[in-house]
């Protein structure tokens, strides 16, 4: 192999890697400040069934996808394109919130940063890309935020740590 061959053949996995890397910002964990233990006032593992504000939209032999019926959308002083409330085993263990538009993440992101903690920001690293991440664990939270820049899309998963990981088990328990 002459000398030519070997330098391509290292300089193409590099540049594979780089440009995996420019189109997702680093999705490191930022230790939360004031763990919510839950959303809206209602702690980690309520049995959301039994409360009279919210409607069973989906329903699994496990999971459960429930909507305020009075279709209370806001959250971070902005109106979002949709909150879910999801029980697995009758237990609140998520919240998926969707919003819409640079201006409404922007605000959702300052609202998370104010009241969870800075993300840090590392010299060097893209404070914009084509799909941005960030995220925030606590004690009894974590909290994942993912914005697609190109579409202007933005998604909030809001998960208990202890009954979240049982999500894999189901899907897993569902797959065969």
């Amino acid at each position: 192999m002459n000398r030519l061959s070997l330098h391509t053949m290292h300089i193409w996995p590099l540049a594979a890697l780089f440009t995996t890397i420019i189109g997702v910002d680093a999705a490191w964990a930022v230790p939360m400040a004031n763990d919510p233990k839950g959303f809206h006032d209602i702690p980690w593992g309520t049995v959301l069934s039994s409360r009279q504000d919210l409607e069973a939209i989906r329903a699994g032999s496990h999971i459960v996808e429930y909507l305020y019926k009075e279709g209370l959308l806001s959250f971070a002083g902005a109106e979002m394109s949709s909150i879910l409330y999801v029980s697995l085993d009758d237990q609140f263990a998520r919240v998926i919130i969707r919003y819409e538009s640079e201006q409404v993440h922007k605000q959702v992101l300052n609202h998370l940063e104010g009241r969870f903690g800075q993300l840090d920001r590392i010299p060097g690293q893209m404070a914009r890309g084509l799909t941005q991440q960030y995220n925030w664990r606590g004690t009894d939270t974590e909290i994942n935020l993912t914005y697609q820049a190109s579409t202007e899309r933005g998604y909030i998963f809001i998960d208990s740590r202890t009954l979240a990981p049982r999500f894999n088990d189901d899907i897993t328990d569902s797959a065969e």
